[in-house]
């Protein structure tokens, strides 16, 4: 790695020295509300997000509504760092368009002495692996957890040559430079494969909407193909092992999710509504929720009961297959017919009344088979890149992490290792 070893002959034979981090920022003031009129810009503690460390919402405030917590005043190139539930990480560069803007008082400010060191040097050494578990150490409360200002400052960070401020800052520079290329790298991939699947999600939409239309199919009532049951309307008593119990939270995946699940005595399984007793082949989907409508087939021969925010549909073989309906019911045909049932309603639910009277369009079951090839093939697809992509970004995440604790890496004085 070419910029790798610039670094090394870079830190060749240079002294490093640590120092807190108190030592190398300046102290910071807070607004003066009784002495101003102007608004600003609020950063609360939901306003940076963990993910992408950067500040994704702010409200405009002035004297009059100011939260009590609306207190520190930050300027550009500060590094923001949230001291409540600290090992979450949630912390950020303020850049041009937060200048002057209010922070939150959970939030632990770093004006760093830029004569010293670089606001990105400070910002790379707080996300290291050392500092989460100096949070870990030197957090306090259980319900929660919150570190103070002055014990973030107490962190100490390397400065390569301080003697030299300008051969220290360039060393600082290089390293961030190559840091910065990793974390652009992830964001990159990250934009890349996100609009990949949503090409490729809306590319499946459109293709499979257009099979569920095809000519000579025959106008069908969901309820003359098949029957819809809905699980207990109460809530059962647990147990710890006996026979599964399952909800709306086993089916956000594409398939029934086992593997958390409740359990019910046999003898309330026996005693239970058949209704509530899906079996392999049925068509589970969730009635309420953000999940709504969320469709998965039965796959295992075990014994279950349901609660009542799922139903499923047991369809008539000899006229429909299960997969058919399973990808029906994600098309504009099926969501056309729950918007116009939900319309205007405070608490959306999809109702087995008027769920039987949805209109399905049929074709032949040779011709349902032939659909669910196509459209399975299309899921593979979509599938591969949906959970590929949270799979590459830890990749590239961990391979930043890895180049960031090599390059930030020194030895530290021998007082501070026996310590």
């Amino acid at each position: 790695m070419n910029d790798f070893s610039y670094v090394e002959k870079l830190l060749d034979g240079v002294e490093v020295v640590w120092f807190p981090i108190s030592e190398v920022t300046q102290r910071t003031t807070n607004i003066k509300w009784r002495e101003t009129s102007e608004s600003h810009q609020y950063i609360a503690l939901t306003s940076v997000s963990v993910d992408t460390k950067k500040i994704i919402e702010t409200t405009e405030i002035k004297a009059s509504n100011a939260p009590s917590r609306a207190q520190k005043l930050v300027k550009k190139d500060d590094v923001l760092f949230a001291t409540t539930r600290p090992t979450q990480m949630r912390y950020c560069l303020i850049d041009e368009e937060y200048n002057g803007a209010v922070a939150s008082t959970g939030y632990c400010v770093l004006r760093v002495k830029r004569d010293v060191t670089l606001p990105k040097w400070i910002l790379h050494l707080i996300s290291s692996s050392d500092f989460k578990k100096y949070l870990e150490e030197n957090q306090s409360g259980s319900a929660y957890p919150a570190i103070s200002d002055a014990k973030v400052k107490g962190f100490s960070i390397p400065i390569p040559c301080p003697n030299n401020p300008e051969k220290s800052l360039e060393i600082q520079a290089e390293i961030v430079r190559i840091l910065d290329a990793f974390t652009s790298m992830t964001a990159e991939l990250t934009t890349e494969l996100t609009t990949e699947l949503n090409l490729r999600k809306k590319q499946y939409n459109y293709y499979r909407d257009q099979l569920f239309a095809g000519s000579g199919f025959k106008l069908e009532k969901l309820g003359e193909i098949s029957k819809i049951y809905l699980g207990l309307t109460y809530t059962p008593k647990y147990v710890e092992k006996g026979v599964k119990f399952i909800s709306a939270k086993n089916t956000s995946k594409d398939f029934l999710d086992l593997a958390d699940t409740k359990y019910i005595s046999e003898e309330e399984y026996l005693s239970s509504t058949s209704n509530a007793k899906p079996k392999r082949g049925d068509v589970l989907f969730t009635r309420v929720g953000s999940n709504l409508g969320h469709p998965v087939i039965v796959e295992t021969d075990e014994p279950l009961c349901m609660f009542v925010s799922l139903g499923y549909i047991r369809v008539n073989p000899a006229k429909v297959l299960n997969s058919y309906i399973k990808h029906w019911m994600n098309t504009a045909l099926f969501w056309d017919q729950v918007e116009k049932h939900t319309y205007g309603a405070a608490k959306v639910n999809l109702n087995t009344g008027w769920l039987n009277k949805f209109d399905v369009l049929l074709p032949s079951l040779e011709e349902q088979t032939r659909i669910i090839e196509i459209l399975d093939k299309f899921e593979v697809l979509t599938t591969s890149i949906q959970e590929g992509l949270p799979r590459e970004i830890k990749l590239r995440q961990k391979q930043y992490e890895y180049y960031r604790d090599l390059l930030l890496s020194y030895p530290k004085p021998h007082s501070d290792e026996a310590a």
